[in-house]
């Protein structure tokens, strides 16, 4: 044994002597020659005897190595270190971990051994061996033969033994000897002490930390062990390095956790849990042993903030990693961190979003923010400062960060709403500063940016949950018009807003806002929307009433007066149902109510219960009001609930009682039968007055009608008997021709639904409905002509004589003309539900009212009247229209014929009523006959200029929903007709306009804007003084109405509007085409004298074209054509859109300057000394539009006019010279106009300058040039007049960029 450990020891002697011998005479040749590697084989010995970690054996070690001439122990450092610095990853590791042994063994010399030099080779190839893993054979080849080269010849036996081993090396990285080299340097730490050496102790911990996020890779390659037990190893190394042995224990722990950021701010991953780990654990509880350890500790999170990363996901790791920090640290710690947050919210952009965000974390995370397990106040607590801060945040100057603030707030009020102690002191802190609230939220809910909007509309759902009370009413607005709103983010928002107040609030301002909102959404593209919109309708809605008509109803005293039995009523109610049900039947609310019934019926959604419930809301009405000891006839059911029954009950006919049917139909037939015709003529009875039968007739006639529709809907389950008395009393009622119109559209669908629902066969129900039509076609013919013949009779006696006309004749003749006019209207109703039926004697009764008093020649079937009933009976002059659009709805024949009447009718009727039905008309006939009303649209656009608000209002919405089924094509006029509804005086058509143009346009049609936009600016100021754009559409009268000329400010900003309007459409390269195209088109025109500029319409156009050129919303930004900014983008998708946003933004940006170097300019100079040369009143308008459009791009003047140095002085000198021009007109002060012209003069003086260098033409070498014909003369041309060569020499020359190349 004792022999073997002397061969070894001799044999790395020997090696080392050899070894340092050939280092020590290659020194002598080259200076900064490096010691040559010790051997693998020598290692390994040396590292052997080392493993036995017997005194002895390392004193004979060192004894026989000093007993060399000139060799002692720190011989062996610089051959060790060269191999620690070798490529070849296990000699490194192998050099690494010999020289951490001997540095271990007993009786070392360790200050001898340890240098700072090696100390660095040791770490390096830690670091080495995990980035260069798999560094083979190769490597040690290569040294091989390089030792060979050097003339170190070994034996055969030695150079086999090193080939084998540096193959072996192929295997790779050898986790093992990777975690003795790691555990032999958390050994050495405890020997050697870095307080000498700080750059030593900053790379060991710079090397330690590292560690783990290098040992990723090979942990995914399954080339490491476990790699908990390597954290934690470089872990317990981290923590033996902050003692005062190694120096300042601030300053050791300092650079730690410097170095350990990285590792924190890292994605998810082991290492980051490595590091947080590391953090909560250990250095936590070092702090609080050790002050410094702990100051470090406290401030990390502050150093954290500045290091955190920009990117919306990276962020939130950074913050989550910063609040588990905070977590561990002590309560003053957390409250001193959350002090520095919010003073972080007052900072850079940067910070403030991270501050945004960390307050909603602390806040959720930390106890007690608001102060409620202590006594004290809650202005005092740290929670009510990062509250502060976070509702200033909702205000701040970038939409990110407001829409990130209004976003956590709205968490922060849900989290706090959820304890009842952090609720009332959080509905304190709100509630005291509702107004400033208020005034938050509806400056938030017009924000221009979509990511704010949507945030404030969650926010405002959380209030409203919190608060109770009322709301705001412009808040309320604004909600109803959010859930319209182009983006399905903001409208889903918008309705859970909405609802949630509609929950909290029995405001019937807040019912009306929800019902004229949410339930349109029925119609949604969105098809979640759809079944969101059911949701809620069955839960706000239906299920409110059903509960309703469940409940227990109170007892009644009878000795109220009359007054207070509406108010009794009410209180009989959950309160806010019959308000519901009232705006319910309201005609913009009812056909979105029907659709959700439809859906929801076809779905099986409805419960018997509702139907149930709307007969017992019914029946308690009417028992409640005969307990007062009122009249019947004077009583109504609850406005709604009969209208909410005949739609349900389609679905749910066995839920309804024949019974309560029955009775409530013989009541209303009996007592309302005839009232509305009567009682205007009818005296007041004893309870009659103001609050009579008068006042209650259009309610008893709309019940009717919605009690014939759910008996319609019932008639399945009706007895036969009732069911053929019903039918006869139907019939009977209608051939009376004494209803009102609604009324006979109920009755005619239900002898209709009747007969077909109670035949046997369908041909039996078609023989039925036809003879019954035919009875009511021959009775409505004749009442018909007899009117006509009375109204002829009549006329002809007043040709004569004009006796006074008794009381009696009027109410006669009223009945009579009542009569028609319900015979008229039974005459369309019938031709609805059987358009085969013969009406050939119809169409002539028709005809002679709709032509009465026309010269045109009558048919001579009918004598017909010589007035016009058009003036003597309007209302039936206007439903024989309506019949005969329904009869030509049914025959195609006829409305060929009667087509053109109509359109005649709609243009020169001076009734609104009648004009309103015939646009209505012509919707409907433009959908059955595309083709015969196709010629017709430009006369029905005219209608859009209407005097009357609804009739424009109607056209608007006929013509759009048209053109959004493809009836109509956007071609014409049509739509330069449709841009002046975007500055109508009335706000509805304003808002629809604004819908039409904003959202559906913009998806259907994005080129529109762009395509006729030029065209736009000719047509809104009616000019036709441009040679290009002369071709007149339509006559003079037309084109008057359909303009906006003027130069006052009203119609400049109308206009304006309009322009903006489309811009707004418009994406980026169109923007920059339309910029170019209006240059091109008018501005290049007027200079070229296209365009007249001296008529008052080509003044507007050029004056319209500079304002919109200097306009904000023709300018490119990076961020234009995105729904959101970049930042906002970024916020959304982690950086990469935000990148390509940018990316594209910077590519229109050069495109800009290019368009303005090459076609602005240029233009605009000619276009400025044309207008000078005229002394136009455009030169102002243009120099200002210029001065717009520069301002953005001082820097890049020089670039822009980079060919003409001396044209770019006259221009910075003519527009210093307007604007001291404009400011003494704006009466600025003396002082700011004095400037402004000095400014001006001293550029002046420079021009001056300029010019006198400039050679006169006479110095001018002239070439000699060669004639045409091909003669030598020497001579040039003297044919050319001075004033030519004067004005060559003048002249600007602006070539393209590919001229330049």
């Amino acid at each position: 044994m004792e022999e073997e450990v002397d061969a070894t020891i001799a044999r790395i002697v020997a090696d080392l002597e050899e070894t340092l011998t050939n280092s020590s005479s290659n020194s002598n040749h080259n200076q900064h020659h490096q010691a040559a590697p010790i051997s693998h084989s020598t290692l390994t010995d040396l590292q052997s005897l080392l493993d036995a970690n017997d005194p002895d054996i390392v004193f004979r070690f060192f004894d026989n190595l000093s007993s060399k001439k000139n060799f002692s122990a720190s011989s062996l450092v610089p051959p060790i270190s060269s191999a620690m610095d070798s490529t070849t990853t296990n000699l490194s590791l192998l050099a690494s971990k010999v020289y951490l042994s001997l540095l271990l063994s007993p009786s070392s010399p360790v200050f001898t051994l340890f240098t700072p030099v090696a100390f660095l080779s040791l770490l390096r190839s830690i670091r080495r061996s995990l980035k260069n893993p798999q560094q083979g054979s190769s490597g040690g080849s290569n040294l091989l033969v390089r030792c060979k080269r050097k003339g170190r010849a070994r034996g055969k036996r030695n150079v086999e033994r090193e080939s084998d081993e540096f193959n072996n090396d192929e295997s790779g990285f050898d986790a093992k000897m990777f975690f003795l080299v790691l555990k032999k340097l958390e050994s050495v730490m405890g020997l050697i002490h870095l307080n000498r050496f700080p750059d030593s102790l900053k790379s060991l911990i710079q090397t330690v930390t590292e560690i783990p996020v290098l040992s990723l890779s090979l942990e995914l390659a399954g080339g490491l062990g476990n790699y908990g037990n390597l954290t934690d190893l470089c872990g317990r190394i981290l923590c033996k390095l902050m003692i005062s042995e190694h120096g300042s224990v601030e300053s050791t722990a300092a650079e730690v956790l410097k170095s350990l950021t990285p590792l924190i701010l890292m994605g998810k991953c082991q290492a980051r849990t490595f590091a947080l780990g590391l953090l909560s654990n250990q250095m936590m509880g070092m702090a609080k042993e050790s002050e410094e350890i702990k100051k470090a500790v406290v401030n990390l999170p502050k150093y954290l903030v500045n290091k955190a990363p920009e990117k919306a996901e990276p962020r939130g790791l950074a913050v989550e990693a910063i609040l588990e920090i905070v977590k561990a640290m002590e309560v003053e710690n957390q409250i001193g961190f959350a002090e520095y947050t919010v003073k972080m919210s007052r900072g850079k952009a940067n910070l403030r979003l991270l501050a945004v965000d960390l307050i909603l974390t602390i806040m959720m995370s930390l106890r007690d923010p608001l102060g409620v397990d202590l006594d004290v106040e809650v202005e005092n607590s740290w929670g009510f400062s990062c509250l502060e801060a976070l509702i200033q945040r909702c205000s701040d100057s970038s939409a990110v960060i407001r829409a990130r603030a209004l976003s956590n707030l709205a968490q922060l009020v849900g989290f706090f709403s959820n304890d009842d102690r952090t609720r009332r002191v959080l509905k304190q802190v709100i509630g005291s500063e509702e107004g400033e609230m208020n005034g938050l939220l509806r400056k938030r809910c017009t924000d221009e940016k979509a990511a704010v909007r949507k945030a404030v509309l969650l926010l405002i759902t959380k209030v409203t949950s919190l608060l109770g009370g009322s709301i705001d009413e412009f808040i309320l607005k604004t909600m109803g018009m959010s859930c319209s709103d182009p983006l399905v983010s903001i409208r889903k928002a918008a309705i859970t807003a909405l609802s949630e107040a509609l929950r909290k609030f029995s405001d019937q301002s807040v019912t009306t806002e929800w019902l004229h909102s949410v339930p349109p959404l029925i119609t949604d593209n969105e098809s979640s929307l759809q079944e969101e919109c059911e949701n809620l309708f069955l839960e706000l809605v239906l299920d409110r009433v059903s509960r309703a008509g469940s409940a227990d109803h109170p007892h009644h005293n009878s000795n109220v007066k009359a007054k207070s039995i509406v108010g009794d009523i009410e209180l009989s109610f959950p309160e806010g149902v019959l308000g519901l049900l009232k705006e319910i039947c309201n005609g913009e609310v009812s056909p979105w109510v029907k659709k959700i019934c439809t859906s929801l019926g076809k779905k099986k959604r409805l419960k018997p219960k509702i139907a149930v419930a709307l007969q017992d809301i019914i029946r308690s009405s009417e028992s409640i009001w005969l307990s007062h000891s009122m009249p019947i006839e004077k009583w109504t059911a609850p406005p709604g609930a009969w209208f909410l029954l005949s739609e349900v009950s389609a679905y749910l006919p066995k839920a309804v009682e024949w019974e309560f049917l029955h009775h409530h139909w013989r009541l209303l037939d009996k007592y309302g039968a005839g009232v509305e015709f009567k009682s205007s003529f009818a005296p007041e009875d004893e309870h009659g007055g103001e609050d009579g039968i008068v006042s209650n007739s259009v309610s008893w006639a709309g019940d009717r009608v919605f009690l014939l529709q759910t008996i319609s809907n019932v008639s399945v389950e009706l007895p036969p008997e009732p069911a053929a008395d019903l039918a006869h009393n139907l019939l009977k009622r209608v051939e009376g021709f004494d209803m009102h119109p609604t009324e006979v559209n109920a009755h005619v669908k239900a002898l209709r639904t009747l007969c077909k629902r109670k035949a046997t066969n369908p041909e039996e129900a078609d023989t039925l409905v036809l003879k019954w039509i035919h009875q009511l076609l021959s009775k409505a013919s004749q009442i018909l002509e007899k009117y006509i013949s009375e109204i002829s009779l009549a006329n002809k006696d007043s040709n004569f004589f004009t006796p006074p006309r008794s009381t009696r004749k009027v109410k006669k003749a009223a009945k009579s003309l009542s009569e028609a006019v319900t015979a008229a209207y039974t005459i369309g109703s019938l031709v609805i539900i059987c358009p085969t039926a013969d009406m050939n004697s119809i169409t002539t009764l028709l005809h002679t009212i709709i032509t009465s008093g026309n010269s045109e020649p009558k048919l001579n079937k009918l004598p017909g009247p010589t007035v016009s009933l058009k003036q003597t009976a309007p209302s039936l002059y206007i439903q024989a229209w309506l019949t005969m659009g329904k009869l030509c709805l049914a025959d195609d024949n006829l409305a060929k014929r009667y087509i053109p009447l109509f359109v005649q009718e709609l243009q020169k009727s001076d009734s609104a009523a009648l004009r309103n039905n015939l646009v209505v008309m012509m919707a409907d006939f433009c959908v059955r006959y595309t083709a015969l009303v196709d010629c017709y649209i430009p006369k029905i656009t005219l209608c859009l200029r209407d005097p009357c608000e609804l009739v424009r209002r109607q056209t608007f919405i006929l013509l759009s929903r048209l053109l959004q089924r493809d009836y109509v094509k956007w071609r014409g006029v049509l739509f330069l007709r449709f841009l002046l509804s975007l500055v109508d005086e009335s706000e509805k058509i304003r808002h629809l306009a604004d819908f039409l143009f904003g959202n559906i346009l913009k998806a259907k049609a994005p080129l529109l804007a762009y395509n006729s936009f030029v065209e736009a600016i000719f047509v809104l100021n009616n000019c036709h003084t441009h040679t290009g754009h002369n071709d007149s559409k339509g006559s003079q009268t037309e084109r008057q109405l359909f303009s906006i000329r003027g130069n006052d400010e009203n119609s400049r900003s109308k206009r304006m509007h309009i322009y903006v309007s489309l811009l707004k459409q418009m994406a980026p390269e169109h923007l920059l085409a339309t910029f170019a195209k209006l240059c091109a088109e008018i501005l290049a025109a007027a200079s070229d004298g296209m365009l007249n500029i001296e008529d008052v319409s080509g003044q507007s156009v050029l004056q319209d074209t500079f304002r919109i050129l200097a306009s904000k919303e023709i300018r490119i930004s990076p961020s234009r054509g995105s729904s959101s900014d970049a930042a906002e983008i970024d916020e959304e998708a982690g950086g990469s859109a935000g990148d390509s946003v940018a990316a594209k933004g910077r590519a229109i940006t050069q495109a800009v300057r290019k368009g303005l170097i090459q076609n602005t300019i240029p233009i605009f100079i000619e276009l400025k000394r044309l207008l000078e040369s005229k002394n136009s009143p455009l030169i102002g308008s243009l120099m200002e539009c210029l001065r717009n459009l520069l301002k953005d791009y001082k820097n890049e003047i020089d670039e822009i006019l980079i060919a003409d140095k001396q044209l770019q002085k006259e221009l910075i000198y003519d527009m210093q010279k307007y604007e001291s021009v404009s400011t003494s007109a704006a009466g600025t002060g003396p002082s700011m106009a004095a400037v402004a012209t000095a400014n001006a003069a001293a550029v002046a003086r420079s021009v001056l300058k300029e010019v006198n260098r400039t050679p006169p033409l006479s110095s001018m070498s002239v070439p000699k040039l060669k004639t045409t014909q091909g003669g030598g003369g020497g001579s040039s041309r003297n044919d050319r007049p001075l004033h030519v060569l004067e004005s060559l020499r003048s002249r600007k020359f602006f070539n393209s960029d590919d001229e330049n190349e």
